[in-house]
């Protein structure tokens, strides 16, 4: 009993907190009383006092940046009234009108997207969950159909979908954290849907309705040039029958190959200024030139490194979920080393490398690779091969599952711990399993894996056995 009537006192002191700061900050100039005193405008008051109230209580709480950008709230609220009540005063305005009119609105918004801007904060969810929801008291710019924008309703749940994505991500860092910030993320929420949304449904579900005999909206006044000599007029559009034209080509200068052609049709020596080539200059005369390729420029192409024509070079970890291994060729020391069992390993595009895995990964695949050897220690879902050639791939630890799919040569080497993998094959061929041998420390015992297999129906039903071949 006792902590609910802390509750309501506490609504109740940040609610007249919250009035006293509309009082003392944007005040209504030119503002009649019976406009402020509209059932609309009296149901905005009630809506900021009791929506925007826990959200400037848990904002208090926290203080910082977070109090700031609050604040910067609570002024565009504060304008968003002035604003409604000047429509009831003012007769509608064009497009460049309302642009003016709106713009303390957009000053405030701007205000708050710079909170957002720079150095990233601590807060930084908590800056664009409020700087984004602004966009929802822009549902007051709605002139009709024409204007391109939603119904406001519309526009309201709309414009809180940019700012909700923040403000979950408050939730999810703050869950069993601190509950301020939980408190402010859900009353950020609660004052759009439905503080606002129910608002707008309630008095302005068509848009503002702008008074018939209020004065009208001033436009922004255009910045004029200074005064000076009249410009000259822009020269007239060539014309066919224009003097330039009626001249005779004849009389004007080629140019391009008209002017090549031009001097060979002259008679004049056009050959006077080249040089004679003497036996001497000929290459097939030349000792420097003798058509062998140097040993030491082939090595030179040879040694060059080598890259993927599908891409880049990759071995990085995306979205800490993913490490991707791509597009490396000829790469025997790719390691992998900081790891754990809720990221994957992919392999693509690879050739002539080998990647070590030093730790559990959850999952491997290795897809499109030739001449590719992996080793990894333990994986807790499967190892699977896709569309390869060549590869060899080494488990020192744990798989219960290993899949060979569309692949041409693949050697697969077993631990005493992965002797229990279950292996599925399928359109593959030279499959090779390696298990250790009877005794400790001895060689590995090789293991073909079948390709070929007979379907025999008998009773009812299609037995298949592989092919097993005798010798001799």
């Amino acid at each position: 009993m006792e902590e609910k009537l802390i509750e309501r006192l506490e609504s109740a002191v940040a609610r007249l907190e919250a009035l006293s700061l509309r009082s003392g900050g944007v005040a209504v100039s030119g503002g009649d009383d019976s406009a402020a005193t509209d059932p609309s405008i009296v149901a905005f008051d009630d809506f900021i006092g009791t929506c925007f109230g826990r959200v400037s209580s848990a904002a208090e709480k926290i203080g910082g940046q977070v109090l700031e950008v609050t604040r910067i709230l609570e002024q565009a609220l504060n304008v968003q009234k002035e604003l409604l009540i000047k429509i009831k005063q003012t007769r509608k305005p064009d497009l460049a009108g309302l642009a003016e009119f709106l713009k303390p609105l957009n000053e405030v918004v701007m205000k708050a997207n710079a909170m957002t801007e720079g150095r990233r904060s601590d807060f930084f969810n908590h800056l664009k969950a409020a700087a984004d929801s602004l966009a929802a008291l822009f549902w007051i710019a709605y002139t009709g159909k024409e204007c391109g924008m939603s119904m406001p309703i519309a526009h309201v749940e709309e414009s809180w979908q940019m700012a909700e994505f923040y403000c979950n991500k408050i939730l999810v860092q703050y869950k069993s954290k601190d509950p301020n910030h939980v408190e402010w993320a859900k009353a950020l929420k609660d004052l759009y849907l439905p503080g606002l949304r129910d608002y707008v449904k309630s008095h302005y579900p068509l848009g503002p309705v702008w008074s018939t005999t209020g004065k009208a909206t001033a436009s922004a006044p255009s910045k004029a040039p200074a005064p000076s000599a009249p410009a000259p007029p822009p020269p007239p559009p060539a014309s066919f029958f224009s003097s330039e034209s009626s001249q005779p080509s004849s009389s004007k200068p080629k140019e391009g190959m008209a002017a090549v052609f031009q001097e060979i049709s002259s008679g004049k020596s056009v050959t006077a200024g080249l040089k004679k080539v003497t036996n001497d200059m000929k290459a097939k005369n030349r000792s420097d030139r003798t058509g062998i390729v140097a040993v030491a420029a082939k090595e030179g192409r040879a040694g060059a490194p080598s890259f993927s024509k599908a891409g880049p070079p990759k071995l990085e970890l995306q979205m800490g979920r993913k490490w991707a291994v791509e597009n490396q060729i000829g790469k025997k020391n790719l390691v992998i080393d900081d790891c754990d069992a809720k990221q994957s390993v992919y392999i693509f595009g690879c050739k002539d490398s080998v990647l070590h895995i030093q730790g559990k990964v959850n999952n491997i695949t290795i897809d499109k690779c030739t001449k590719m050897g992996v080793v990894f220690t333990d994986v807790v879902a499967a190892c699977e091969i896709v569309n390869c050639n060549g590869v060899e791939v080494q488990c020192q630890g744990s798989a219960p599952t290993i899949s060979v799919d569309n692949t041409g040569g693949c050697q697969l080497y077993l631990s005493k711990d992965s002797l229990g993998a279950s292996i599925t094959t399928a359109k593959s061929s030279e499959i090779n399993v390696l298990v250790p041998g009877a005794e400790p420390g001895g060689d590995l015992v090789e293991h073909a894996l079948p390709q070929q297999f007979i379907h025999a129906f008998k009773d009812g039903q299609f037995e298949t056995t592989p092919v097993s071949h005798s010798g001799g």
